[in-house]
């Protein structure tokens, strides 16, 4: 997956309910949020627990719109 966030601005992302840092999730990191590549991606907690959907390029960084993991690692 190729998302178009540049480094320096993932740095400054956050969960806005948690305040953990926030890095782009994997293709395998994906299933565990019941998201797919062609959802367009999502950026994951530091713990793994919530993921942020990425739609058109832009993160969603909304507490409606976070998705709770299905199951462990």
């Amino acid at each position: 997956m190729d998302l178009a966030i540049s480094p320096e601005i993932l740095a400054l992302l956050v969960c806005p309910v948690s305040g953990q840092r926030l890095r782009l999730a994997t293709a395998e990191e994906l299933l565990l949020f019941t998201l797919g590549e062609e959802d367009g991606g999502a950026l994951l907690t530091e713990d793994l627990s919530v993921a942020y959907p990425v739609r058109d390029g832009f993160p969603i960084l909304v507490e409606s719109e976070r998705l709770e993991r299905q199951s462990k690692p």
